[in-house]
């Protein structure tokens, strides 16, 4: 069958728009990827159109409507003082509101500068990060696609690209000593041949460990990457920046690994994933973002258009669209002109609780009998390798004994979330974790 009697014509066209520009960015899409498309022609543009000519009388719009305004009930308006009515409870579009999609964007280019003159797309608002990583899953993944991985990872990584889309994952190691293993990311593409596809996720600063390469490593894994898709394999490059900004140490890459791949190569997409819920401490909220750099693509690119059309049927097809008061706030904030002092003020209270845990665990050379730490320079987390017994017999005893809770990853790491600990309490969160080590030794 060809595609012209399996797809959509509105899929072909999109489809189309993509092999213009990049015929690799088109092999790269899963086979649902090539499928999906916006319904431009349906619902959606006729209610569109409507909006534009129908002066007297518009009969399109699934909503409920009272003298030009969303009805609403009192009692929900009362909670959300300072939002009228069409602000807080109307449909947003799928893609997202453009206001936001335009702030975001240019939060992207204040906080990574590099970027200025790099094409990439006009970020598509998601139902916060996760949903952005299941949608950059969709586009590109097929049952038995190859994805390479950290050996450290945030386990919804598992649920979602294994369980649910069924790729194979292949992991390397993270850490070599105290340093990050480029050297096993590195070999690890060397073993994929031109003509493959292998889609990489790299997320720092990094869920559970909490690192953030140095500038010497990101370079690494940047050309490691680059090096790959020189040699004719086709890598999709899922950058995770859902920590992005919590760096506590000045030799951490201070921009996101994105800027040193993104439009570099045409055998290389890049797609950043970020979101509000940790730059703007709004986990509840609910609002993420996807965005797509490619080789040969210019500003503006059609690939771009259609990529974003793509997330966005994907959208309208699952959630239909995210919540617009979420967006309106996240809007508000970031374009408030307080936006950056007051997230610097967070950072760096951030920044203390992680140096508090290095303080403490730099003057208890005590603990060394039972556990260590793994590096960790920045975001939310730390890990501990524990070395008497194993991870969950460990976090069993700190709940029972202690009221303590902490994350066992595995059998020998314990991660802990500084992020959540008043800097006082953190050396005796440690004094806990090793009295509950003495007890089981």
């Amino acid at each position: 069958m060809t595609e012209s009697t399996m797809f959509n014509e509105l899929a072909i066209a999109l489809n189309d728009q993509i092999q213009a520009v990049n015929p690799v960015a088109y092999e790269m899409l899963s086979a649902l990827g090539k499928r999906i498309y916006f319904p431009s022609k349906g619902i959606l543009s006729q209610s569109a159109e409507a909006r534009t000519l129908a002066k007297k009388f518009n009969a399109t719009i699934g909503t409920a409507l009272s003298n030009h305004q969303a009805m609403c009930l009192p009692c929900v308006m009362d909670s959300l003082p300072g939002f009228s009515p069409n602000d807080a409870l109307l449909y947003a579009p799928s893609y997202g509101q453009k206001p936001l999609r335009e702030a975001w964007k240019a939060k992207i280019l204040h906080d990574n500068p590099s970027l200025a003159d790099v094409p990439f797309s006009l970020p598509v608002v998601t139902n916060g990060l996760s949903q952005a990583l299941s949608l950059a899953g969709d586009l590109f993944l097929d049952p038995g696609d190859s994805i390479l991985i950290p050996n450290m990872v945030w386990d919804n990584y598992l649920l979602n690209y294994s369980e649910r889309l069924q790729a194979n994952l292949n992991f390397f190691p993270f850490f070599l000593q105290s340093h990050l293993n480029t050297e096993a990311f590195a070999e690890a593409l060397s073993g994929y041949s031109a003509g493959q596809k292998v889609f990489v996720i790299l997320n720092f600063p990094n869920n559970p460990t909490g690192y953030t390469p140095l500038e010497t490593e990101a370079q690494a894994l940047a050309d490691a990457l680059l090096k790959t898709a020189e040699r004719g394999v086709k890598v999709v490059a899922l950058i995770d920046d859902a920590y992005y900004g919590l760096f506590f140490d000045p030799a951490c890459q201070q921009e996101s690994l994105f800027c040193k791949i993104a439009g570099k190569s045409r055998n290389l997409m890049a797609i950043k994933a970020d979101a509000a819920t940790k730059e703007c401490y709004v986990w509840g909220l609910r609002v993420g973002f996807l965005s797509f750099a490619i080789g040969g693509a210019e500003a503006d690119s059609p690939l771009f258009t259609a990529l974003e059309a793509k997330t966005a049927g994907l959208i309208r097809a699952t959630v239909s669209n995210c919540s617009a008061l979420s967006q309106k706030i996240i809007a508000k904030a970031l374009t408030s002109g307080k936006f950056y002092e007051q997230r610097a003020e967070n950072v760096a209270i951030m920044h203390e609780r992680c140096n508090a845990v290095m303080e403490t665990l730099a003057a208890h050379p005590e603990y060394g009998e039972f556990f260590v730490a793994y590096p960790f320079n920045s975001g939310y987390f730390m890990c501990l390798k524990i070395l008497k017994t194993t991870a969950p017999k460990l976090r069993r005893v700190l709940l029972d004994r202690y009221a303590t809770g902490g994350i066992a990853m595995g059998e020998t790491d314990l991660r802990l979330a500084f992020s959540c600990v008043e800097k006082e309490q953190i050396p005796e969160l440690f004094e806990t974790i090793y009295l509950a080590c003495k007890d089981l030794s």
